[in-house]
């Protein structure tokens, strides 16, 4: 749910964000939206009072590599590929995210898959590329499109390198990531000529960020923490679908890509959720800090009473276990097979 609520609010931004594109230059609704993000991200947690977070020693490297790679050079490399390149082009060379993400999360990082995972993903990538597809997509430009592809291989790093540290708070990890995207964005949207918009439209593209890319990636961040990365990027791969099924409540036409599409994502989905992956698998000794209850998974003492159900944070060891259970490749559950 968390994939697919991430996915919801992404896609229903991206008509949203149309709207505001008559009046506000692309580079500059990216920083925009992105700050936005990041800001009211930063305010939620000023005013729940959230506690500091501290990225473990050997996760910092891994939340550099996420935010250089996903909020720096992502959405620099796709602005470069816009300027030479056809928007339907490029729309339809963005499909490339979810194939890059799974395939770095499958073959890089071995994050495990079967036959009925990956039949599920090409569903859902091919109906992304269906929806995108149009009679007058052309891909002329070589190095335009390489600059696309690349930001497509930039956001497919930055969703497996986030996967290692998505244990941390969520809403810190997001609002980490927008504020920095969307002062690079900001920055050179300024720096290359453009104009600040009305006030009116500031705000909007602020909140629209906010939901959008804010409440979305921290969203997006609880999934990879409890999917991995790859069954979350192919969830995620439904955000183009349901930006059309809002734009088409918005007064566009009804067309046979959107129902071709709708059909070949909900067989990807329906594949993916019923997934059943249960077999005897060990858990090695583990140490680490991250929210949690007591389940099957947490099972140790504390100095002082933990009522049964609640969250709490601390530094627990995970005693090494050999069990048989259903599960998914969480942050529990990296083992071969």
């Amino acid at each position: 749910m968390a994939a697919l609520t991430a996915a919801a609010l992404f896609g229903i931004g991206t008509p949203l964000a149309k709207l505001l594109l008559s009046t506000v230059s692309p580079w500059m609704l990216a920083g925009l939206l992105y700050l936005g993000s990041g800001l009211g991200l930063a305010l939620y947690r000023w005013i729940k009072r959230s506690p500091g977070v501290s990225l473990p020693p050997h996760e910092l490297p891994w939340f550099i590599g996420a935010v250089t790679a996903g909020g720096v050079a992502g959405p620099v490399l796709l602005m470069l590929g816009l300027v030479g390149m056809p928007a339907s082009g490029a729309s339809l060379l963005l499909n490339a995210e979810a194939v890059f993400t799974a395939i770095i999360a499958w073959f890089v990082f071995k994050e495990n898959f079967d036959r009925r995972i990956a039949l599920g993903m090409v569903a859902i990538v091919a109906g992304a590329v269906v929806l995108s597809w149009s009679s007058e997509a052309r891909l002329e430009g070589f190095w335009s499109a390489c600059a696309v592809l690349a930001a497509c291989l930039a956001w497919g790093i930055d969703n497996n390198l986030t996967r290692k540290v998505s244990l941390t708070d969520a809403s810190w990890i997001a609002c980490v990531k927008g504020l920095v995207a969307g002062s690079v964005n900001l920055g050179l949207a300024l720096v290359l000529g453009a104009a600040m918009p009305s006030l009116p439209n500031l705000i909007n593209g602020l909140v629209l960020g906010f939901f959008a890319y804010g409440v979305s990636l921290a969203l997006f961040v609880v999934a990879l923490r409890h999917l991995g990365s790859a069954r979350t990027g192919a969830y995620f791969s439904v955000a183009p679908f349901l930006g059309a099924v809002v734009a088409l409540a918005m007064g566009e036409p009804l067309t046979l890509s959107l129902i071709v599409a709708g059909a070949l994502m909900a067989t990807g989905i329906w594949l993916h959720l019923t997934e059943h992956h249960e077999h005897l698998h060990t858990h090695p000794e583990l140490e680490h800090e991250h929210e949690h209850v007591h389940d099957l998974h947490h099972q140790h003492d504390h100095p002082y009473p933990i009522a049964a159900g609640v969250r709490h944070n601390h530094v627990h060891r995970h005693t090494a276990v050999r069990h048989f259970h259903p599960h998914y490749p969480d942050a529990h559950h990296q083992h071969d097979h």
